[in-house]
């Protein structure tokens, strides 16, 4: 089961998924990013997923891209090494 958390902070959002993001539960965290393209500041915190497949790499790279077309600003959060891996093999890191 994967949580959604959503917070204001001060000049930024920030959404913090909890639990695996994979192909049974994408479509929430989708739906997540997709109500939140029009922040101008977006945090992704992925420190609460210990587990990213191909369907969650592709919403998070989805979201970031609508994200930015509509003007935002997207920095992503994450202290597990085994992700930041993926996220480095990947070039997300540098998106």
């Amino acid at each position: 089961m994967l949580e959604i958390e959503v917070t204001e902070g001060e000049g930024y959002t920030l959404c913090r998924p909890v639990g695996e993001l994979d192909a049974y539960t994408v479509s929430g965290f989708r739906d997540a990013l997709g109500r939140l393209t029009s922040a101008q500041k977006l945090v992704i915190d992925l420190s609460g997923v210990p587990f990213l497949d191909s369907a969650g790499l592709g919403a998070l790279i989805a979201g970031i891209r609508r994200t930015r077309e509509s003007g935002g600003e997207v920095a992503l959060a994450c202290d597990r090494a085994t992700l930041m891996r993926l996220l480095h093999t990947t070039g997300i890191d540098r998106l």
